[in-house]
């Protein structure tokens, strides 16, 4: 078995044998692992043949959000003790759940926006769904930027440059989102007015938006999701798997849509992350 993805919980490292912070998640990290990916591969394949209804989109899509979710706090368990794992989740969800309740009341930040009935019932205004695809973007964006920023990981300020290039990727992550949310799957419609310019009715507001939650949402979790204990341990690929198979259903549907900008956007940025979290992983 691949370490990356089941390293044991009593391996030998140098300096002895160590015991990792939580091992339970070793043992449930590839059946949830794998669950997910029976999950990714029905509501892609069902977007893929025109298969989707509106009562199926919603349990399906909300399932898929729910494993998405489910197998990066897992994943996150592998390197970080419990407390700190149930921490960050809390603190995201909490925040991200506020923060897009005031958005749904206000349109401060993102810009003014009605949900459908995709994503499930309703929180403070939001689909319950919501927080936890941000949930996904905060842990798999920081897992990338981490396999990103390997080769500088001893450097004094690799800690901002992590945080700085989260954020980017949550902006990047959600301009492949929001053509797919809007067009392919319906997750949601835009009010703003149109003479005011966007991408794909998201105005650009919404981006800016995305960045200062992301480092809002960061700027509390962080120090949670600090491994303090001396342990070395084995580079994590998961989170830029996670990243690359969203970036495949989102292309998947803006290219059935036919917004080839999004396509476009998708294919390119998704190369330049694989290059560079490739070759920091192997530093």
């Amino acid at each position: 078995m691949n370490p990356i993805f089941r390293p044991g919980p009593t391996d030998v490292f140098a300096g002895g044998a160590a015991r990792q912070p939580s091992p339970w998640a070793f043992a449930m990290h590839k059946p949830v692992f794998i669950a997910f990916l029976m999950g990714f591969s029905i509501v892609w394949t069902t977007l893929l043949l025109g298969l989707s209804t509106p009562e199926s989109d919603r349990w399906l899509e909300s399932l898929f959000w729910l494993l998405a979710a489910t197998t990066s706090l897992v994943s996150l368990a592998r390197r970080l003790p419990e407390q700190n794992v149930l921490m960050s989740s809390l603190l995201a969800v909490g925040l991200s759940t506020a923060i897009a309740g005031i958005a749904a009341k206000t349109s401060i930040p993102f810009g003014p926006r009605s949900y459908t009935e995709i994503l499930g019932d309703r929180i403070l205004g939001i689909p319950w769904a919501v927080p936890l695809q941000w949930l996904v973007v905060i842990i798999n964006g920081r897992g990338v930027a981490r396999l990103i920023m390997r080769p500088w990981r001893k450097t004094t300020y690799y800690g901002f440059w992590v945080i700085g290039l989260t954020c980017a990727l949550a902006v990047v992550f959600d301009a492949q989102l929001e053509p797919f949310a809007t067009h392919a799957r319906h997750y949601w419609f835009w009010e703003t007015h149109a003479d005011i310019p966007g991408w794909f009715t998201a105005p650009w507001v919404n981006f800016l938006g995305w960045f200062v939650t992301t480092l809002a949402i960061l700027g509390f979790t962080t120090p949670w999701l600090i491994n303090k204990q001396p342990i070395k341990q084995p580079t994590d690929y998961h989170p830029l798997v996670l990243w690359l198979l969203f970036g495949c259903y989102f292309t998947t549907g803006n290219a059935i849509e036919r917004l080839w900008p999004a396509v476009a956007l998708g294919v390119i940025t998704n190369a330049i992350v694989t290059v560079y979290a490739a070759r920091g992983a192997r530093w």
